[in-house]
Parts: structure tokens; sequence; C-alpha cells
């Protein structure tokens, strides 16, 4: 017997499955990775009520300032991110701001600053099955634009470029990086190139605000830095203050 489904699960079906529908979310999901990013988040929100768990992942939507917003630990990596995209996409969200962690690419670059991603360079296993080689991922400028503007008047340092995204952490060598960087990357993460090619083909406006975590150009590990945990503190603040300013708030 052959294969009898075309897909054997759609981001509609899974959507449908954990009973998530329009009406229950905002127009604008604020995507971390951890659980713990989400629920400094939901504390910021008023009367946040949970829409679903499912699995290890679970997500709210509460309101901030009048908006309706929704959050979602999105996932650390590209398959994860794959699963919520598909949800997040499929409720008929609007509007998705990632906020994330990568590793500096570049010598200058400090932990805690910021990375706004205006492109992609899709090293993950996910997005080639949904797109070919010569889809081009890009972020909505207009929401791009006004995470840059928030963060820069948040006195952010803050870093506009290309993110290369892979799925092998632990083999980020000294020749795929600088092969990587010689295409132009000035960060690596392992979520944006995901979730920004699920969200384009949604036609769904997205983009991604990154807090430095470490260095790889200079080997500075952050991971527990001061410096690097009020820059993720300071992505919820920055994401929530450029919905604000999107709604003319």
């Amino acid at each position: 017997m052959e294969m009898q489904k075309p897909i054997h699960l759609t981001g509609k079906e899974l959507t449908d499955m954990v009973q998530l529908r329009p009406q229950d979310v905002g127009e604008w999901a604020i995507i971390p990775g951890p659980k713990d990013r989400m629920e400094v988040l939901i504390k910021k929100l008023k009367d946040a009520m949970r829409n679903f768990s499912f699995m290890e992942y679970a997500m709210y939507t509460g309101e901030y300032d009048g908006m309706k917003i929704t959050t979602i630990n999105g996932g650390r990596f590209s398959a994860d991110t794959a699963i919520t995209t598909e949800v997040v996409c499929n409720a008929e969200i609007k509007n998705i701001i990632r906020i994330g962690t990568c590793g500096a690419l570049d010598e200058k670059m400090q932990v805690g600053d910021l990375v706004v991603v205006d492109s992609v360079i899709r090293g993950d296993g996910v997005t080639p099955y949904y797109v070919d080689e010569k889809f081009i991922t890009t972020p909505d400028k207009k929401l791009t634009d006004t995470l840059i503007e928030v963060a820069k008047g948040m006195g952010s340092q803050v870093y506009t470029g290309k993110v290369w995204t892979t799925d092998a952490l632990l083999r980020e060598t000294r020749e795929v990086v600088e092969a990587k960087r010689k295409e132009g990357a000035i960060a690596v993460d392992m979520v944006s190139s995901c979730l920004l090619t699920i969200s384009q083909l949604y036609n769904v406006k997205a983009a991604s605000i990154l807090a430095v975590s470490d260095n790889v150009i200079t080997g500075e590990m952050g991971f527990m830095n001061p410096l690097y945990y009020m820059a993720e503190t300071k992505l919820i603040q920055i994401a929530l203050q450029t919905v604000k300013n999107l709604e003319g708030k």
C-alpha cells in the first residue's frame, strides 16, 4: 500500500489538533526559544491565558497596553522551530518577532550586543524541504527597521546584517566559519532561517532580533556573563515597544 495522504501531518492539522483558533490569539506573536524567557514575557502581559500545551511547547495570549499579544516557546533549533512556526502561521497570526541569541562572527562584537537579521544563509536541515536553493529568505523590512530604531533608541549596540543558521552547533569549524564570513555572515544562530522562511511562505510578516551570547572569532563564551542576561531582558522590552510603535500606541 502506498502512503494514503500527500502529507502525513500538515501545519493546519496540527493547529486543529491542539484546538487553537484564530480568535484565541493576537495579531502579534513574540517568540523566544526557551520557556524561561517566555515566562518573563508572560509576566508583562495582562490576563495571560494558556492557549495550549503540546509536548514541551506552550502558548499564551494576553494584553499589553490594550494590544493582544501571543507568545510561545518557539524552539531552540530548526526542527522544533518549524513545528511552532507552522502552528503560529496556521493560527493566522499576522506578525512575528523572534527574540533569540547568536554567536558573533566579528571580533568587534561584544557579548550583550544585539543583531537584527536582514538576510540569512540557510545552513539548516529543515528549509530544503520547503524551498529550493534559489529561494531568497527575507524578513519584513518595516518590522526589521522598527526593531533597529527601537533598539538603538534604548541605547543598545545594534548590528544589522546577514545571519547564518546552522544545525551543527559543535561543528562550527574554522573552515566552515570563514567560508560563511566570506558570504557576508556577521553572526550565527540555529533558528532564524527556518522561522523566517516558513513565515514568508505563509505571507506572515516576521523579523528576528538576537542577543550576542558568544564570539566565535575570539572564542569568548558569554553564557554566564551578566551582560548577556541583561540583553535577553532588553529583547523583550524592544519587541513590546516595536509592537506599540507599529500599532501607533
